[in-house]
């Protein structure tokens, strides 16, 4: 991801009115896997020291960032706070 990318920065409560494509932003397997492994350690760091961290995600309107604290993993889905969920698809980082 190149930094001068335009990253909007939105609040956990905005998300549920965003829009997000099917498609996968991640087209390698390999990091697809990295990205699990990452959210997987971020749901700890919130669970067990109730640490933030930042989601770079993408929806139908471009790049957006977020930081919250992750609650919970499916295998589709991200959820945060107040059952808001992130397509697990649709994110490119974990900060």
């Amino acid at each position: 991801m190149a930094p001068n990318m335009n990253i909007q920065i939105v609040q956990k409560e905005e998300i549920k009115f965003l829009k997000f494509p099917k498609k996968d932003v991640l087209d390698k397997r390999k990091d697809q896997i990295e990205r699990f492994l990452e959210l997987q350690r971020a749901l700890f760091l919130g669970n067990l020291e109730h640490q933030k961290v930042r989601i770079i995600f993408v929806d139908n309107e471009g790049i957006k960032k977020v930081e919250t604290t992750i609650w919970g993993i499916t295998d589709k889905e991200v959820i945060l706070k107040q059952s808001t969920i992130i397509p697990l698809e649709r994110i490119i980082n974990i900060i």
